[in-house]
């Protein structure tokens, strides 16, 4: 799936890993433009995680998004409609993500996306931020 017009994961806006990727899919999406494989998972799976984080509801952060805005105003938005989380609630978010698959419930489903993808001997990727960043190209095989 290389080539998507999504940002890492792994990069943050207002200090939160995986906000801005939500943005671009939303907006993306809006547009026509998000490819249909990323289509099922709108409003699910990390998508979810992060607005029961922030207390928001997606279909009104859907709506929020394309009003326009920057990132750190839709983020002010959720801050303001849901909760705007403390620094320890960041700092256990991002660590709560960046390690998502990792020794936990969902890491059969990485070796299984690995597989799929053609990657199962990537031993490098652990994590599903790690697995999305190789499958769109962000993290090139070592060696």
């Amino acid at each position: 799936m290389a080539n998507v017009a999504l940002r890492s994961p792994s990069e943050k806006v207002g200090g939160l890993f995986y906000f801005g990727r939500m943005l671009d899919k939303i907006r993306l999406h809006a547009k026509g433009e998000l490819p249909s494989d990323y289509h099922a998972n709108l409003g699910t799976g990390f998508d979810e995680k992060c607005v029961k984080f922030l207390r928001v509801d997606y279909d009104e952060l859907v709506e929020c998004v394309k009003q326009g805005g920057s990132d750190d105003e839709i983020l002010d938005w959720c801050c303001a409609v849901g909760r705007k989380p403390t620094e320890d609630d960041i700092y256990v978010w991002n660590e709560f993500m960046r390690k998502r698959g990792w020794n936990d419930d969902v890491s059969e489903m990485v070796v299984r996306r690995k597989a799929e993808a053609g990657m199962i001997d990537r031993s490098d990727i652990q994590t599903s931020f790690q697995f999305i960043d190789a499958d769109e190209g962000r993290l090139p095989k070592p060696g």
